[in-house]
């Protein structure tokens, strides 16, 4: 009997923004190491990975993401014994429903017609064979034409959650039907009556079982997607669809376009229950919940110290931050920002990051330390007409040929060696030695060596903006 063929798609999209400060829309919560010693985004791929078996060919993963994090997505799978994945970029966020479709067609362009084992990425679960075994179940049901959704057997009347409502025997669920997030009262209700289980956007079905449930439900989204993935272009692991044909995509979730009206339709819509410590870390909240708490409920990370605190959350990032006389709040301390909340109200942090946003601050978007493609910066210092950064680029790795209008720079190397070209000059800078790039000169960094170049940056002039670059040949294709 040949294996089944099973293609695991991680949804990468999202930014993560009830967990500002640590989550911002640069480095959202999925690319973030929140509990163990990978980032959530990892332990998502190692899971849907550990899936093959003798009777399961298990795929490398496609992972759906945004265009700005297409490097975030590189560097932690090459942290993973995972090769020859597919990375599908959305020129622009359309939600969940255009983002499978782009999947479920890439699939089919390796052949046959695979599995499709779709789970977000920024979730964490404490029981892996728990979490196997059910999804084990779950593509042997979708083998045969079904689509079949895992069920969290919840523990607690959660508020934050969708909620699915599941009926007939124990080994063969059948979805009746969704339900939003309820109130307490309303969940409590759902819990004492049972047969409700949290919705945590974990399905399994053929790739074409997808797409004939999108052609029924909402062919406009078929139709427009299927026309941007005709257009798009490979640029090595990366897929491009068109942009300007995506753009006209509606934008639905996949709950909303097609799971919600299987329910009394010809497509079955089944049900595994998974009860293998699902957490899927939307808020501070859910952080502390998983946490390892002390005698008195507090959870600690970083250089905390706490006196006389219960049931409380401290985060500490960069320095020491120490609490006396609080319950049941959060502390998070970034480089540029601190949180302190109520932790009954995390769900409304993202209040915070919409009203960075509207004043037009740049808190809610970037940290401090700004990852790069070829390394990173951190911004230690800032004034009128001044700016010092710490550079970090990695072994082999160059900056773009660019210039500025309204800057001048000066690097000194720290440690490792760089290789700056100045107009028509190319030299070769090593430790305590510097140069200077004067304003409107074409200039570019890069590390010609096998160890990581570090470098103090000072910038001087009227205007010291990132988007003050004119960029004339870049290696990431940002030209």
């Amino acid at each position: 009997m040949n294996p089944l063929s099973v293609q695991p798609v991680v949804m990468a999209g999202g930014s993560g923004t009830r967990l500002w400060p640590l989550s911002r829309a640069g480095y959202p919560k999925q690319f973030l190491v929140l509990s163990g010693n990978q980032s959530l985004f990892q332990q998502a791929v190692a899971r849907v990975a550990s899936l093959a078996d003798d009777a399961l060919h298990v795929r490398a993963p496609i992972v759906v993401g945004n265009e700005e994090h297409r490097f975030l997505v590189l560097d932690q799978l090459r942290e993973l014994p995972v090769t020859g994945s597919d990375v599908v970029l959305e020129p622009c966020g359309r939600n969940t429903a255009p983002a499978l479709t782009l999947a479920a067609l890439q699939a089919q362009a390796h052949g046959g017609d695979p599995i499709l084992v779709v789970t977000p990425a920024d979730q964490t679960v404490t029981d892996p064979r728990a979490f196997t075994a059910a999804l084990h179940r779950a593509v042997r049901r979708a083998a045969q034409g079904g689509i079949v959704v895992l069920g969290i057997t919840p523990d607690r009347p959660e508020t934050g959650y969708g909620y699915i409502q599941a009926q007939g025997p124990a080994d063969a669920l059948q979805v009746s039907r969704f339900v939003e997030k309820p109130d307490l009262a309303t969940a409590q209700s759902y819990l004492a009556q049972g047969g409700f289980f949290w919705n945590a956007g974990l399905f399994v079905l053929r790739a074409s079982t997808w797409l004939r449930a999108l052609g029924q439900f909402r062919p406009d989204i078929l139709s427009a997607t299927q026309a941007a993935f005709d257009g798009a272009r490979r640029d090595g692991a990366f897929v491009r669809p068109d942009a300007a044909a995506f753009a006209a995509v509606p934008s639905e979730s996949g709950d909303y376009a097609v799971m919600e009206a299987c329910p009394g339709s010809a497509f079955a819509l089944g049900m595994e229950p998974l009860d293998a410590g699902w957490n899927d870390l939307g808020a501070w909240e859910a952080v502390w919940q998983v946490g390892e708490r002390d005698a008195d409920g507090n959870v600690a990370r970083g250089d905390a110290l706490l006196q006389g605190c219960a049931n409380t959350l401290v985060q500490a990032g960069h320095r020491l931050v120490a609490a006396v006389g609080l319950s049941d709040v959060m502390v998070v301390e970034t480089a540029d920002a601190v949180l302190v909340a109520d932790r009954s109200r995390s769900q409304e942090v993202k209040h915070i990051v919409a009203q960075l946003t509207e004043d037009g601050r740049g808190e809610g978007r970037l940290h401090r330390k700004v990852h790069r493609p070829w390394g990173w910066y951190d911004s230690i210092d800032a004034g009128e007409r001044f700016q010092v950064k710490r550079i970090l680029v990695k072994p082999g790795a160059s900056l773009s040929l660019q210039m500025h209008h309204h800057r001048a720079e000066h690097w000194i190397v720290v440690s490792g060696t760089a290789e700056v070209t100045v107009g028509d000059q190319v030299l070769l800078l090593s430790e305590n030695q510097s140069t200077y790039i004067p304003l409107g000169v074409k200039h570019r960094l890069a590390n010609p060596g096998k160890l990581p170049l570090e470098l103090i940056e000072v910038q001087s002039g009227s205007y010291l903006g990132e988007d003050d670059i004119v960029r004339f040949e870049d290696t990431y294709g940002r030209t």
